[in-house]
């Protein structure tokens, strides 16, 4: 199977303050992986690494086999920060302007929308669920329903890797069940490889398929169901403080407390 990512001996530092060392691990096609760490365990800088925003100072980064430094295809990534809690809700763009504008980089700033464009539009929309707000101002949304527009615009120039730094900040606690559920689905679908950092392990890990557990050093990465039989004495040496995971009612889960 190939490897979307593929990180070697990885270092990097702030002046005097290392933040990642020595992290290995690669990301298979298909793959649904969440990212889990206590604050500033390092895991936004592994981002930044992987989306090409910071160069390693020592070690290597394959993306979709090729070194990153000669990596052109960026269009195959989709990223999604945290929703900006300074978002313009006043912003004029409909929702469907909104998710359009995820083509410029596959288009170019300047080219004209065709039929085809529309419709992909349309489909990353029913992808996440929001077709029918389609022509609604994307400020009178939602947190929740802001979130899954910006999905969608990063779906809509089809990528085949999709990157979420902690995508329910500002959902409804009530919601976080299903926006994971649709990004479960997402990756059953359309067969696309999900990196998700999170702090929600507990509510998603019947969704995702392996977990890396990041704390500087890479404490653990491996299947789900092997995170899930870790010993509360393992994930309070990754954590740095004690640390518990709780199962829910579901079939497989956890939450780490």
């Amino acid at each position: 199977m190939q490897s979307i990512i593929e990180i070697k001996k990885l270092f990097y530092r702030y002046e005097k303050d290392t933040v990642l060392e020595d992290i290995n691990f690669t990301v298979p096609h298909g793959s649904f992986l969440a990212i889990v760490g206590p604050n500033g365990s390092g895991k936004s800088t592994l981002l930044k690494l992987i989306l090409g925003l910071l160069k390693p100072q020592k070690g290597e980064i394959h993306l979709f086999g090729q070194e990153i430094n000669k990596f052109k295809d960026w269009h195959k990534i989709g990223y999604v920060s945290q929703k900006a809690n300074s978002f313009n809700t006043g912003f004029p763009a409909t929702v469907s302007e909104v998710v359009a504008s995820g083509l410029t980089k596959k288009l170019g700033m300047f080219k004209f929308f065709k039929n085809e464009h529309a419709q992909k539009v349309h489909e990353a929309l029913d992808a996440v669920g929001m077709t029918k707000f389609s022509n609604r101002n994307i400020g009178e949304l939602s947190g929740g329903q802001q979130q899954r527009v910006f999905i969608a615009r990063a779906l809509v120039s089809e990528p085949s890797l999709l990157i979420l730094d902690e995508p329910t900040v500002g959902v409804d606690a009530e919601n976080v069940s299903n926006f994971y559920q649709m990004l479960g689905e997402l990756n059953k679908s359309r067969e696309i490889t999900l990196l998700l950092v999170t702090h929600d392990i507990g509510t998603i890990s019947d969704k995702v398929s392996h977990v890396a557990c990041l704390n500087k050093h890479l404490h653990f990465h491996g299947e789900t169901k092997e995170f899930e039989q870790l010993r509360a004495d393992d994930m309070s040496k990754a954590y740095g403080h004690d640390v518990h995971l709780l199962a829910h009612h579901h079939e497989h889960g956890g939450v780490i407390r």
